[in-house]
């Protein structure tokens, strides 16, 4: 028996999944908007993350670091990456964000993402990034990490799953016609 297939159907499922996992991969905290965010990298020493937050804090670099002092919305967990991070964002935005990354340094101890770290109350605000060659845009309110939910992960998984089973079915169907 041989069993015909329309042309039309995969590229229609095909564009249904990817808008899918899209809407998805938005939900658990990736930036779809071209958001950036400036956080201290993990292979940072700790005394030259100490020091970039003193500066970063001080009257020099200018950063409001409220928040990650105690009974800040950013003071738990008491680790000294989460708060240099903190600091290291506040201080790139105030110094013009995404027209300025040379701002998000910190003698080489910070790096942009594309990942928003927010968590629970503490909101990092962002940057946006350049498009085209050019910045534009102004500071921007990322997703929070209780955008982390498992809903958005078990949708993710299951339209993962129905590409994977609809490109098995249409090959099937391809190679045995």
């Amino acid at each position: 028996m041989v069993v015909a297939v329309s042309p039309l159907p995969l590229p229609l499922l095909l564009l249904l999944v990817r808008a899918a996992v899209g809407s998805a991969a938005g939900a658990v905290g990736a930036s779809g908007g071209g958001q950036l965010w400036c956080v201290a990298k993990n292979n940072a020493e700790d005394g030259a993350l100490q020091s970039a937050i003193d500066w970063a804090c001080g009257p020099n670099g200018g950063a409001d670091c409220r928040a990650i002092q105690q009974g800040g919305a950013c003071y738990e967990p008491q680790d000294l990456l989460a708060h240099a991070s903190y600091a290291f964002n506040d201080y790139f935005l105030r110094s013009g964000g995404a027209a300025s990354p040379a701002a998000c340094d910190f003698s080489g101890a910070a790096a942009l993402i594309g990942l928003n770290p927010s968590r629970g109350n503490c909101v990092f605000p962002s940057s946006s990034s350049p498009k085209n060659g050019s910045f534009v845009g102004i500071t921007t309110y990322g997703q929070t990490g209780s955008g982390l939910s498992s809903s958005s992960s078990w949708q993710l998984r299951l339209w993962s799953l129905l590409l994977c089973i609809s490109l098995s079915v249409t090959m099937f169907i391809v190679l045995h016609s």
